[in-house]
Order: structure tokens, then C-alpha cells, then sequence
């Protein structure tokens, strides 16, 4: 066994550790609210934070792509679900927050603000974008859809990123250190995508 091709103990193994890491941030927040640690704005606070573990999980899915095809680490692939499925899991508690706690599902006062506040007009339909994703997220809808419709689907997750970081960059008002990095980070990885597109095609043609 070399760690390029893991066996189904090992995979098992890298699976739940990173289930369990991807657990650790909902697991802080429920801590502090029981000890009473969410601070000023509890609300905020959760609201931020699921958030940012959204947008965070994301990327992370995102790069599970370029660094199989530069890495040669094939089995990647096999992380993708779980990390996608977790991110759609810290959006839906992310507008499940702000839908319950925030707005006390007042209908009327979310359509006001998903036309007045442009970091909501612009964060809603990145959340909505998610569900189709996470929907067809199994064996069962890739063989229903076809593998190239299911791809052509799952490439929502791009315009969906894309609208988080732009959500993001417009809710913070004041030090915009991590809306910056997530929006490098993303052009990184779209730019790559696009670069190892051309190239493909290049060698088509040659």
C-alpha cells in the first residue's frame, strides 16, 4: 500500500477523521452556547460562523480537484461528497439562523431584505444554488441524470461559491482580511480550472 492509493481500511480511517474535523466547528458553537460564551450577539455570532465554516468548506471541496490532477492522489475524489454535503450542512444552519432566530420566519421581512441589503439579494441565491447540488449528491441521481448532465449540474457550485465570497465581502463592514483571502483563493482555484480546460483542448487539437 503507498499513501497515492490508500486501502478501504485506511480510506475509512482519512473519512472519519475528517468528518469528525468537520464536525469541531458546530461542536464549539453549541459548547459556548451552553457555557454562555457566544458573546454580545449570540446571533451574529452563529451566524457568522456557520458562514464562514460554509464558505471555508467549499473551497476546501474545490481543491480537492487540482490537487488530485497535481498530486496524482486519484482517491481524492472519494473525499468530495462528504466535504460538499458538509458545507450545504453549515449553509443550512447558517439561513436556518437567520430564518428562526434572526427573522422569526417573518415571510415579508426576509423578501424586504433580500431586495434591500445586497449582501442577502446576492447570499440567498447562493444558498438555493446548493440544493440541487446536495440533492443529487448520490450514486442513485448520477446513474438518474447521466454523468455528463450530473457534472454540468454540480458546476452550479462555482457560481455558488462566487456569490458566497461576494455575500461575505459585502455583510463585513470593517476588516475585510478573510472575504480578501477567500476571494484569492477562489480565483486561484476557477483560474486553474480554466488554465487546465485550454489545456486539454490544446491537446486535443494537437
Amino acid at each position: 500500500m503507498t499513501w497515492n492509493a490508500p486501502d478501504t481500511k485506511m480510506l475509512f480511517w482519512v473519512k472519519t477523521a475528517l468528518f469528525l474535523l468537520a464536525l469541531l466547528p458546530l461542536a464549539n458553537l453549541i459548547v459556548k452556547a451552553v457555557i454562555d460564551e457566544l458573546g454580545a450577539n449570540p446571533i451574529e455570532k452563529i451566524t457568522r460562523t456557520t458562514g464562514y465554516w460554509t464558505l471555508t468548506l467549499i473551497l476546501i471541496t474545490l481543491t480537492l480537484t487540482p490537487l488530485r490532477r497535481l498530486s496524482g492522489w486519484v482517491w481524492l475524489v472519494r473525499l468530495r461528497r462528504m466535504l460538499g454535503l458538509f458545507a450545504f450542512f453549515y449553509a443550512s444552519l447558517h439561513f436556518t439562523t437567520y430564518l428562526v432566530l434572526d427573522q422569526f420566519f417573518d415571510v415579508a421581512s426576509i423578501a424586504k431584505d433580500i431586495v434591500k441589503r445586497p449582501y442577502i439579494t446576492v447570499g440567498f441565491p447562493a444558498f438555493m444554488l446548493l440544493i440541487p447540488l446536495a440533492v443529487t449528491s448520490n450514486d442513485n441521481m448520477i446513474r438518474r441524470l447521466g454523468g455528463k448532465r450530473w457534472r454540468l449540474l454540480h458546476r452550479l457550485v462555482y457560481v455558488s461559491a462566487i456569490g458566497g465570497v461576494i455575500h461575505y465581502w459585502w455583510l463585513v463592514k470593517k476588516d475585510l482580511t478573510n472575504p480578501i483571502t477567500f476571494a484569492i483563493i477562489l480565483a486561484l482555484l476557477l483560474g486553474f480550472r480554466l488554465a487546465d480546460s485550454a489545456y486539454k483542448r490544446y491537446l486535443q487539437r494537437c
